[in-house]
Order: C-alpha cells, then sequence, then structure tokens
C-alpha cells in the first residue's frame, strides 16, 4: 500500500499559548488514505473516520504513548478480500481488517508510536448498514472504532473480552452521537 498522507494530525491551535486552559494535542496522529471503493454514500468519510479516531484517543488516551500514529484505508472490498485471504486465510470480504505494528524490542520515537493499520470495505460496510437500516456514516465510525481497538491490543475472543470492548466501543461512540451499534434495536 501507498504511504498515507497524514490528513489529521496533533498539536495546539496556534492560539495555545493565549489560553491557560489551551485544548491539549490530538492523542492520535491519523492518516487516511483512499485504495478505490465507493465511498460516495460515506461522504463526509475523512471527516467520520477523524471524529471516531479523536472520541476514541481521547478516551484511551492513557494508553497511547506521545506521538501515537495510525493509518486507517478506506478500500474496495476485492482489495480486503485478497488481504483477508492473505493473512486470515478467509477467502471473502470482510467490514475491516486490523493489522497491528509491533515495534521492534527497544524501539523509540515513532517505530514505537506507531499502532498500525485498519482497513474498511466500502462495499460491505454499505452493505450492512443498509441490511441493519443504519446510517452509513454511524456504521464506518463504529468500525473505525472497533479496528483502531484491535491495534491497541482489544480483542473479542472471549465472551467476557467481547462484552469488555463492546462497552468500550458503545462508550466512544456514544461521545460523537452515535448509537449503541450492539443495543436492540427498538421495537424488538
Amino acid at each position: 500500500m501507498p504511504k498515507a498522507a497524514t490528513v489529521a494530525g496533533g498539536g495546539p491551535s496556534p492560539r495555545a499559548e493565549d489560553s491557560a486552559e489551551a485544548e491539549p494535542p490530538e492523542p492520535l496522529n491519523l492518516a487516511i488514505v483512499r485504495e478505490g471503493g465507493d465511498w460516495s454514500g460515506f461522504e463526509p468519510a475523512e471527516e467520520a473516520v477523524r471524529r471516531a479516531a479523536a472520541a476514541l484517543g481521547r478516551r484511551e488516551r492513557a494508553r497511547l504513548a506521545p506521538g501515537s500514529a495510525a493509518s486507517v484505508v478506506l478500500a474496495a472490498d476485492d482489495l480486503v478480500q485478497r488481504l483477508n485471504r492473505t493473512y486470515r486465510g478467509k477467502d471473502a470480504p470482510t467490514n475491516v481488517l486490523s493489522f497491528p505494528y509491533r515495534a521492534p524490542p527497544g524501539a523509540a520515537g515513532e517505530d514505537a508510536a506507531y499502532l498500525g493499520d485498519v482497513v474498511l470495505a466500502a462495499e460491505t460496510v454499505a452493505r450492512e448498514a443498509a441490511q441493519r437500516g443504519l446510517s452509513p456514516l454511524h456504521h464506518l465510525q463504529h468500525l473505525v472504532v472497533h479496528g483502531l481497538l484491535h491495534l491497541l491490543g482489544h480483542d473479542h475472543d472471549s465472551e467476557a473480552s467481547a462484552a469488555a470492548m463492546e462497552a468500550l466501543e458503545a462508550e466512544i461512540l456514544a461521545g460523537i452521537g452515535v448509537a449503541d451499534p450492539y443495543a436492540a434495536p427498538p421495537g424488538s
């Protein structure tokens, strides 16, 4: 995949020095790359991704090293299917894949702070949103949070870890006005 261009990053606002209560820099530097797929139903996709990542960064600030960074790749189903086949042995597209980066022992600086890559499949994410009656942007934001949590070491490989991860996702998403994706639909 090509090197990602940074879309959103940390650093205080230009007027931060004027305020005693300046906002701290965003704890997660994010690069967003488009690698195909029809993301037109998700516009503004990059802004939705940034908002989700920023909410996660604020909630997980204590777990993030200074200068933490990740990339989010907005891709087509065919790319995600190839990655899924290569790295997971599953020859089908999936909504999101996470590729945690493990820095070598003794790594410092950018190498130690890079979390990894999250890759999303446009057609699968759109199809799931339509089937479930969800806002495409909200479903995208949920999957961004889900993928980034995997980069931080969260998993859902047991009932207990799945429940904890789902609760954390719901908490983070509530902070940006996205309904709990695991709640039962109204009237069910």
